[in-house]
């Protein structure tokens, strides 16, 4: 009886013991990690930015203004030319000029090898709350441009060219530190000229930067303060293809070539073909299919073996 019971289900083990270390090695051995690939560069532009605090004088409060003028993110382009705001209790809340220019645009592109982004204004005058007959500052050409691409050291660069004009006065910016302009019963202006930098990765540059603080006494404003930047650009350098973790086996279109081939028989016309090596392969043990887990996986293998073949042996026995 139980020859007739149980050497039926050893038998069925044992096999089936056998094809899970035949087959289980060969499908885990050939399994590889997917490639991470980098993604573009990054890089924006703004013709520009303003944050402003405006002090009302009738109502004793602070009123923020936040404005930004062709602020764009690779990709993008924008070439508006003026720039309006309104706030309550100035001006009667009738809009007034922030920005107008004969030319103020702003690129900024980017791909997997290359981030740029450039700003160019031309015939600039800029006001705040309070002065409507009297700029800010009126300035002739202002360039910025910040380049990053794969493989070189990033570049970053910005000019204010032509003739500047502060609170009325005509001035002379130095790249040598901050130039700093006080007129009496209207307030001062702090200009810091064509700031770049770089880094291994990264690139900036800022034409022009502001720090203002006037009190025009005029239109219910009591007191403005705060910072405008000119043509300002940015860019980061695009990551790449990220390097392989170790142990890990390159993807590669080739498949392993057989450790030993068969002669041809003789008197075949068919000549073997040339075995041509992708482009950057490399010739090492990954391309095999072989890792730091192959030690484990045979392991596993060999132990599947082992209770295969002492199932038939028990079935053997059994039978006996």
């Amino acid at each position: 009886m139980n020859s007739d019971n149980f050497p039926m289900p050893a038998r069925r083990l044992a096999a089936v013991a056998t094809a899970a270390a035949l087959t289980a090695a060969p499908l885990i051995l050939s399994a590889r990690p997917a490639h991470a690939t980098g993604g573009h560069g990054h890089a924006s532009a703004a013709v520009l930015r303003a944050g402003l605090d405006v002090s009302l004088l009738r109502h004793t409060t602070d009123v923020p203004l936040t404005l930004s003028l062709n602020e764009v993110q690779a990709p993008g382009d924008a070439d508006r030319t003026a720039l309006s705001a309104r706030l309550d209790g100035v001006n009667q809340g009738r809009p007034f000029s922030v920005l107008r220019a004969d030319v103020a645009s702003a690129r900024a592109t980017a791909t997997d090898e290359r981030a740029e982004s450039s700003v160019h204004l031309a015939d600039a005058q800029l006001n705040v709350p309070g002065l409507p007959l009297l700029s800010l500052i009126e300035v002739g050409t202002v360039t910025a441009r910040a380049t990053c691409a794969a493989g070189e050291e990033p570049e970053a660069e910005a000019n204010v060219l032509g003739a500047v004009t502060v609170l009325g006065k005509r001035t002379t910016l130095t790249a040598g530190g901050p130039t700093e302009m006080r007129v009496p019963g209207v307030g001062e202006v702090r200009l810091d000229l064509a700031e770049h930098r770089t880094t291994s990765g990264t690139a900036a540059a800022t034409a022009l930067r502001l720090k203002v603080s006037v009190n025009p006494l005029r239109l219910n404003v009591a007191e403005v303060t705060g910072t405008v930047t000119l043509a300002e650009a940015s860019c980061e350098t695009p990551a790449g293809e990220e390097e392989p973790t170790p142990g890990a086996a390159p993807e590669s279109s080739e498949p392993a070539a057989p450790e030993s081939a068969s002669p041809e028989p003789e008197g075949s016309s068919e000549a073997p073909a040339p075995q041509v090596e992708p482009q950057g392969t490399q010739s090492n043990l990954a391309e095999t299919g072989g890792s730091s887990a192959t030690p484990y996986i045979a392991g596993g293998a060999l132990t599947l073996l082992l209770l295969g073949g002492g199932a038939v042996r028990m079935a053997r026995r059994r039978r006996g």
